[in-house]
Order: C-alpha cells, then structure tokens, then sequence
C-alpha cells in the first residue's frame, strides 16, 4: 500500500467514526445549564433534541426550521417566536430593539414566508433610564417600518435592579407562506449548490469589540437587516429551484450547514476561499483564534439551489442592497452523509462540526 493510499484509508475510517458516532441520538445528560447551551452549537442541539424534542416534539415541531407552519381557512402561515438578550443593548450598525424585530422577520423569510406582524414583550430592569428605553422603541418602530410589518400586541415587565442587563425583547412573528416557496431540507439534492447572501461574521464580532472586553479596535458593524427583500428576489428568479434556506444567527454558517447536512442526509463540501469575509473580520478574529465561519449573523443567510438555477440565483441576490457580495460557496455530495468538510486554501479537507463552547456570548 503507498503513502497516499494508506493516508485516504485513513481518513476514511475517521470519517465513517464521525459518521457512526453522529448517527446516534442525542442524549441530555447535563446535571446545569452552561452559555454553551444558548450559543446555537452542539450543546444547544443534545438540550433541544436530548430534552426539549422527547417532551414537547409534535410532528410539526420536529420539522420545524427557522419558523413553524400551519393553515387557517386554506391560507398557509408560518409562525415564530424569539428572546433577544445582546449585551450591550447598543452596538455598532444596530440595538436590540432593530436586533428582535429583523431576527424575527428573518426567521419567517427564509421559511418562505412574507412577514405580516409581530407582537413585542418587554423585561425592563429597574433603573433604565427612559431616554435608553425611548430609543429602542423608536428602534424597534423604525425596523418594523423597513421591515413592513406592524406589532399588534405586547406585554411589559419591570424587574429588580440587577436581574436584568438592561433589557431583554421577546417578540413572535406571523407571516403569509409564499406560493412560490415549497422549502424543506428533504429536497436537497447532491450536485445543489450552497450560497450565502453577504459577507459573514460581522454582527458577532460589532457585538464582541463593543463589549470592550479586548484591546482591538476595529470598524466592523453588525449586519442586522431584514432578509424578505432578498428571499423574494430569489423565489421570483429562481422558484422552485430554491431547496430550502436558514438564517446564520447563531453557531454562524458552520452550525447552518451542520444543521442542515444532517437533517438532509447528505455531505456538504465548502470551499474555503469562497467564504466571503470582510478584512476587518477576518482580522479580528484571528487575533482571538476564533473561525469566521462560527461568529452569528443578523443580516445572511444560507441557501440551497439546484445547479442549474445557481448562476441566476446569485445573480438575483447581488442585486438586492445588503447582498452585494453574495457568493456560491459551495456543493452538496452524497457521502458521507450528515458530514461538513472544508476545502482549504491549502488544498487539504477537514471537517467542520458543530460549535462547541460559546465563544461569543449573549450576541442576540
């Protein structure tokens, strides 16, 4: 056996390892809750699937994406709910208050669905000056505005000084599934194409050089933008071409695709240099060791085409303000299924898991 062919033997078993070891349901086994487990990565996954889904998991919510679905009358609804907790409440490029209502419209769009309404519940600390509170509601109306949807009910809270960073925003969102969206992880295919509608990574690191927490100075503002201008453009270019797509909050695009691959059964191959990212970004968090590809966004999103169709949908996104630097980063393969593998700039593989840890905490 030569050199080369005993190191692709190799990597073969370590990968059908991963494979096998991945297959296995998940078990939640953790005597306390950690940050890990609201960081959108593996340990967020084994609470959700090890705990939450045995308890509460319907049929409908163990096929739940970014949003859940249901008919009223024969008109398709999609519905979502959310908590925001960012610390800082304000940070360059936006605030909690645009932060909860772009993430919620967000989670409806890329469920193909049009944004219709939110409701907006508030758990204000004692002690906040009303000048702050002010400002994120004038936040949070003027993002409603861009975003056209209304908020038509809510609730408010005070709580003791010190049980609280200031604020935090629940909110849920209602919005009209699209006719031309028939989204689902299931049609995704091998030979689909893999885009992302901007530069990533942005939004976890404005969040994270706002903390003051590290000595870099950098001018990087968070993404937070409503996606339904982008996804329309696609559905209207591309239609049903259009496999399925999520919203890269957190965990980043590598816990979208781990996700995803998953959920589909099949592999995933990103191609490295592809990735787009801004310097300063790229700067910063090499600086902190940490991958791009893990750091939340507010404002991208992951999409799956038919390959046919990829060259038209990129051209389509490219021309919607925000996604100027969309990007085709990628392709879907057969094997080995529920695997990301990373094509590096070095011409190398390795696979790319889930986040584990929580290396930037509290960015939503």
């Amino acid at each position: 056996m030569t050199a080369d062919s005993l190191t692709a033997s190799r990597q073969r078993a370590a990968l059908e390892l991963i494979e096998r070891v991945r297959a296995k349901p998940l078990r939640f086994r953790d005597p306390k809750l950690t940050m890990a487990h609201g960081a959108g990565g593996k340990a967020s996954q084994t609470l959700i699937e090890g705990l939450f889904m045995p308890l509460l998991g319907s049929d409908s919510l163990r096929e739940l994406g970014d949003a859940g679905s249901l008919r009223v009358d024969g008109v398709g609804l999609a519905l979502t709910t959310d908590s925001f907790v960012v610390k800082p409440i304000r940070f360059p490029g936006g605030s909690i208050g645009e932060l909860a209502v772009n993430g919620t419209v967000n989670d409806l769009a890329v469920s193909g669905a049009r944004p219709l309404a939110l409701t907006l519940s508030l758990v204000l600390e004692e002690g906040l000056a009303t000048d702050e509170l002010r400002a994120e509601i004038e936040a949070i109306a003027e993002a409603a505005e861009a975003a056209q949807v209304h908020v038509v009910a809510g609730d408010t809270k005070v709580v003791e000084r010190g049980h609280c960073d200031s604020m935090y925003v629940c909110t849920t969102g209602i919005g009209q599934i699209d006719p031309r969206a028939s989204l689902s992880p299931a049609s995704v295919r091998p030979g689909d194409k893999i885009l992302v509608s901007g530069s990533i990574g942005e939004h976890g690191t404005a969040v994270m050089l706002a903390r003051g927490e590290f000595e870099l100075e950098a001018q990087v503002e968070s993404d937070t933008r409503p996606l339904w201008p982008a996804v329309d453009a696609l559905l209207e270019t591309v239609g049903g071409s259009l496999r399925c797509m999520r919203d890269a909050t957190r965990g980043g695009v590598a816990s979208v695709l781990n996700e995803l691959a998953r959920a589909s059964g099949v592999s995933v191959l990103v191609r490295e240099a592809e990735v787009p990212i801004e310097p300063a970004v790229n700067g910063a968090c090499e600086i902190l060791g940490i991958d791009p590809m893990y750091v939340a966004n507010e404002g991208a999103f992951v999409a799956f085409v038919a390959p046919e169709a990829a060259e038209d949908a990129l051209g389509a996104l490219r021309s919607v303000s925000g996604c100027e630097r969309a990007a085709e980063i990628g392709s879907v393969g057969a094997d080995p299924p529920g695997l990301v593998l990373v094509q590096t700039a070095f011409g190398g593989r390795r696979v790319m898991d889930m986040l584990v840890g929580d290396p930037l905490p509290r960015i939503c």
